[in-house]
């Protein structure tokens, strides 16, 4: 499922400070409870690697050694050395390791570029993480974690419901 144009649109009028200020935010929270996710990726830790939803207006870049994620217009073309692209929620499903990544890259449900084996040691990293995003967003939410969990795993069940996604 993609996310529809009537909600991704109103992404390119939105400044990106805000945009990137809340993903930071859950880009902190994640890495808190999944401190050593980056730390597999060995000799690939230092490579910057983007993540192109193509239902968003945006770009996502994701630099391990920093830490760091940063938000971009899809317009822009940042200097990356690797590169995944496809519906949001796929992508989502991808960081979560649910999904059998080959599959969606042979099926063409997805398309990398760049250094092969920098994604393909990023893909192993979030494979052994055990993200549960609805999970891990609830456990930063305080008195709001039940609400959001459970809002987070409907949306999740009802994007991914009828994709056909090998599951692992």
């Amino acid at each position: 499922m993609e996310v529809p144009r009537p909600l991704a649109a109103p992404l390119a009028a939105v400044p990106i400070p805000l945009i990137e200020g809340t993903v930071k935010l859950m880009f902190k929270s994640l890495l808190k409870r999944h401190p050593t996710l980056f730390e597999r990726l060995g000799e690939h830790k230092p490579k910057r690697y983007a993540f192109r939803p193509t239902d968003l207006p945006l770009v996502f870049l994701v630099e391990p050694a920093r830490p760091a994620i940063s938000v971009l217009r899809r317009t822009a073309d940042p200097a990356t050395d690797a590169a995944v692209e496809g519906p949001l929620f796929l992508l989502l499903a991808l960081l979560e390791g649910r999904c059998d990544a080959d599959a969606l890259f042979f099926s063409r449900a997805l398309t990398v570029t760049g250094d092969m084996e920098a994604m393909l040691a990023l893909r192993n990293a979030l494979d052994g993480s055990e993200i549960d995003l609805p999970r891990d967003l609830g456990a930063a939410a305080g008195p709001f974690a039940p609400l959001i969990s459970r809002t987070a795993a409907a949306i999740r069940r009802r994007a991914l419901a009828g994709e056909s996604v090998a599951w692992n």
